[in-house]
């Protein structure tokens, strides 16, 4: 994160506001980048008055929205199969548990996963695509995925020049002690929602293996009748019922 700190402290405000947009963007589409050391380091960037933290915020929210509303487009009209792409190119990121987990979280919390998804790295990669692959409605989608960016986007960055300020007025001479206390600040400013979104993930996979588990009796009796029976994810029959109407 410093070497980024550092490289972006070469380039002209403006070459840094568009870096800010594009790689954010980029990733929201559903390409793994690394959005968001790309914002702390731009915010920590401001604290010391290269850039205006206010443009940093808006190039992070502006790139956050518009590259979700792209995914969202791009995994509308490809579906599953460009998931399954996606997830054979990258597969440490976008693989089939993965996706798994996040399409669950979709499944069963609807368009709260846009928003708090814009706060975990798994989410923020697949929330665009995977909500159009599911035909979410893309209205609900625009707003959950509008006020996540920009919550995340204006929060990270303006915690992170706060405190970046205040680091730099009361440790002038130790600088590499404002800027641990940066980051660590900066990783505390998501933790309430990191930690909301993780005990949601939590929950889903607790419910998948309570709803794999059958009871004795009625696998005996099916192994007696020679029936066959198939597993039907829960919440997902509802959320198609739903985009259907």
């Amino acid at each position: 994160m410093i070497d980024v700190q550092h490289w972006l402290s070469a380039l002209p405000p403006g070459v840094v506001y568009l870096l800010v947009a594009s790689v954010i963007g980029v990733e929201s589409m559903g390409v793994p980048l690394p959005g968001e050391i790309v914002l702390v380091s731009s915010a920590l960037l401001a604290a010391t008055g290269v850039v205006e933290p206010e443009w940093v915020a808006s190039a992070a929210a502006f790139g956050a929205i518009v590259g979700d509303s792209v995914g969202y487009a791009i995994g509308r009209r490809g579906g599953r199969p460009l998931l399954a792409r996606l997830g054979r190119r990258f597969p440490k990121h976008l693989g089939p548990a993965q996706l798994a987990r996040a399409e669950q979280s979709f499944a069963r919390h609807g368009v709260w996963a846009v928003f708090f998804g814009r706060f975990v790295a798994l989410l923020r990669i697949l929330a665009g695509p995977l909500a159009g692959a599911l035909h979410v409605p893309y209205r609900r989608f625009l707003v959950a995925n509008a006020a996540g960016g920009l919550v995340w986007a204006f929060g990270t960055t303006y915690l992170l020049y706060s405190v970046g300020r205040a680091a730099e007025h009361w440790l002038k001479d130790i600088s590499w002690a404002g800027l641990v206390l940066a980051v660590l600040a900066g990783l505390g400013s998501t933790w309430w929602l990191r930690r909301r979104a993780h005990r949601v993930t939590s929950a889903d996979g607790a419910a998948d293996m309570t709803a794999t588990e059958v009871p004795s009796g009625v696998e005996t009796a099916q192994v007696a009748s020679g029936g066959q029976s198939a597993a039907v994810a829960p919440g997902v029959e509802s959320v198609r019922a739903g985009n259907e109407h």
